[in-house]
């Protein structure tokens, strides 16, 4: 007797559970943040720390008792070291532009911005497109230099940018860490890159193909000004690091449906 699966047995989902509901249109990152959070919901339950009752996510959002409960079981799984003062050190001399301070940049963007149920893949290739026109095209001196008053960047910002400052051809003026999202501000502040950067900014928002048209330094404290800061940065990549290690274990020892998910069936990870 063949068996014909049903609409739910061909969902994403992480044990049976399903991850999305069939109407809704998830990116590959949206899929694989709610599996790794059930992945957490579910090991929880597992740790006696979430009751076996609790509902199964809607829409990718969990209860507050399963919140609490992952943040039980990560508290108790992830013990992850105190960064020394020599790491400390070497840390902030390799990475001293993230320390200074004042640091600011004089930026314009276009934005391909991502929205439920966008075509990721292909919002991905305009934006790719748009890169290279962009970076091949002359910039904004010399397309005034050569007589033409061209200035290809803001003609493609107020036409083609999901920002309101495409009227304004994607100017966003001045920047400084505080002004901006933290992964736009890791990608563009901490270079030297003058021009339209040679890579698309990822954010929250979407994706960017940015220009920095000037860019000012900044003034880089001394070290035991931000040692603090600094320790605080090694533990949360410490954090990461065991998280993600932790996150294949699970992946590892479930069933999961229509995911692409690391995967490790040993605590040897590295």
């Amino acid at each position: 007797m063949m068996i014909t699966p049903t609409l739910t047995d061909l969902l994403p989902s992480v044990n049976g559970v399903p991850l999305a509901q069939p109407d809704e249109t998830l990116t590959a990152d949206e899929l694989r943040q709610r599996a790794c959070t059930e992945l957490l919901r579910q090991e929880a339950i597992l740790a006696g720390l979430l009751d076996a009752g609790d509902p199964a996510p809607m829409q990718g959002a969990i209860s507050e008792a399963a919140g609490s409960a992952i943040e039980a079981l990560l508290d108790g799984e992830l013990q992850t070291p105190e960064p020394s003062e020599e790491a400390c050190r070497r840390h902030h001399a390799a990475n001293l532009a993230r320390y200074a301070v004042g640091e600011r940049a004089l930026v314009r963007h276009v934005l391909f911005a991502v929205t439920p149920g966008v075509d990721v893949n292909a919002l991905r290739q305009r934006a790719e497109a748009c890169l290279i026109d962009l970076r091949a095209s002359t910039s904004r001196v010399a397309g005034l230099a050569d007589g033409t008053g061209a200035d290809r960047f803001a003609t493609v910002a107020a036409s083609t940018s999901n920002c309101p400052s495409g009227g304004q051809g994607g100017e966003l003026g001045w920047l400084t860490a505080a002004d901006c999202a933290p992964e736009f501000a890791r990608e563009v502040l901490g270079h030297t890159e003058i021009g339209v950067l040679p890579r698309l900014v990822h954010s929250r928002f979407g994706l960017h193909v940015v220009e920095v048209l000037a860019r000012e330094p900044g003034v880089q404290p001394p070290f035991e000004s931000v040692h603090a800061a600094v320790a605080q940065s090694l533990r949360q990549q410490s954090f990461a690091t065991a998280l993600r290690q932790y996150l294949q274990l699970l992946a590892g020892q479930a069933r999961v449906q229509g995911v692409e998910l690391d995967a490790a069936s040993t605590p040897l990870v590295q």
